[in-house]
C-alpha cells in the first residue's frame, strides 16, 4: 500500500494504492468523506483486484476546485493515466455512485461500474409518490432546513473538546458495525484542516455550497438508460438513524427511485439493480462482504 498525490491536473488529487493484482478497481467515496472510508471494502476486493481509492477535490488531502462534474469527472482521468490503469472499473458510494454512473455514460470502455445508494437528495415533491403534496412540500422543506443546519454547523471551527466528542462518535459507531475504530478516527481526521490556529472540517462551505445544487440539478435517469458498460445500482431499503424523523419522505422517494430504475433497467440490458435487504446509506459498513460479492461478481461475468 502506498500513498502519493497526483499533481498533473489542475487540482492535486490524494491517491491511496492498496496494491493487489487483476483487474484495476478505482474507489469513490460519498460526501464528507474520503478515501480511507473506503479501507473495508478495499481489503476485501484486493486479493482479486488492484485497488485504488482517492479523496474527490475539496476532501481528505486532495486540492480544492469548484465542483463541477466533468471536471471532477477529469480529475479521475488523469489519476488513471498516471497509475497507468488502463480502463479501471470504478465503484462509488453515494456522491461517489453518482460519478461512477456518470464514469460509465463517459467511458464505455469501462469493465463495470457501480453505484452504490447513489443518489440525489429529493427536491419535488413529484418524488414522493404517496404524500400528498402539501405535507411532501413541508417535509422538504423541513429536510433542507436540517441540510442547511448541517452545512452552517460543519463551517464553524473545532475546539479541542469537539474534536474528542467527535472522536468518541466515529469509535462507537465503527464498534457498532464492528469495524475498527481506529479506522473510523483516521477518517475522520483525515479532512481536517488547520489553519491560522482554527481547525475546520472539510469539505469546506464554498464547496458544499456548490456541491447541493449540483446533486439537484443531476438527472441520473439518461445515463442508467444510456449505459453501454455493465452498471450495477446498489439501493438501500432501510433509513439510516439520522434519516428516521424523515422516515416517510424517505419511503416514499425510494418508491420513486425504485420506480425510474426498474423502467430504465428494462429498457437497458447493461443496466442491473440490486435492494439490498437490511442495508442503509451505510452499506459499506453494514454489509461489506456482501458488496465485494457483489462487485467481484459483476466484474467476473465480463469474463
Amino acid at each position: 500500500m502506498r500513498d502519493l498525490t497526483v499533481e498533473s491536473g489542475p487540482v492535486p488529487i490524494a491517491v491511496r494504492d492498496f496494491g493487489g493484482a487483476g483487474l484495476p478497481v478505482l474507489l469513490l467515496h460519498g460526501a464528507g468523506a474520503n478515501l480511507v472510508s473506503m479501507t473495508g471494502l478495499a481489503d476485501l476486493l484486493r486479493p482479486a483486484h488492484r485497488v485504488v481509492a482517492v479523496d474527490l477535490r475539496g476532501h481528505g488531502h486532495s486540492g480544492d476546485g469548484r465542483w463541477d462534474w466533468a471536471d471532477v469527472l477529469s480529475d479521475l482521468d488523469v489519476v488513471v493515466a498516471a497509475l497507468d490503469l488502463k480502463a479501471p472499473a470504478v465503484v462509488g458510494l453515494s456522491l461517489g455512485g453518482m460519478l461512477a454512473a456518470l464514469w460509465a455514460a463517459r467511458h464505455p470502455e469501462c469493465p463495470g461500474a457501480v453505484s452504490l445508494d447513489g443518489n440525489p437528495a429529493p427536491t419535488r415533491p413529484a418524488q414522493l409518490p404517496g404524500l400528498d403534496p402539501e405535507r411532501a412540500g413541508a417535509e422538504l422543506a423541513r429536510l433542507h432546513a436540517a441540510f442547511d443546519a448541517m452545512t452552517t454547523a460543519l463551517a464553524a471551527p473545532l475546539g479541542a473538546e469537539q474534536l474528542d466528542q467527535a472522536r468518541a462518535g466515529q469509535r462507537a459507531m465503527a464498534q457498532r458495525y464492528g469495524i475498527d475504530p481506529a479506522v473510523w478516527v483516521a477518517a475522520f481526521d483525515r479532512n481536517l484542516s488547520t489553519r491560522d490556529g482554527s481547525t475546520r472540517m472539510r469539505p469546506g462551505p464554498e464547496l458544499l455550497g456548490q456541491l447541493r445544487p449540483a446533486m439537484d440539478a443531476l438527472d441520473l435517469d439518461p445515463v442508467y438508460r444510456g449505459a453501454t458498460c455493465p452498471l450495477l445500482l446498489v439501493q438501500a431499503t432501510v433509513d439510516l438513524p439520522e434519516q428516521r424523523p424523515f422516515a416517510d419522505l424517505y419511503a416514499a422517494y425510494r418508491r420513486y427511485l425504485a420506480g425510474r430504475i426498474a423502467a430504465a433497467a428494462e429498457a437497458n440490458p447493461a443496466l442491473r439493480v440490486v435492494h439490498l435487504a437490511g442495508a442503509s446509506h451505510a452499506m459499506t459498513a453494514e454489509q461489506p462482504h456482501r458488496i465485494a460479492e457483489l462487485i467481484t461478481d459483476l466484474l467476473a461475468s465480463r469474463g
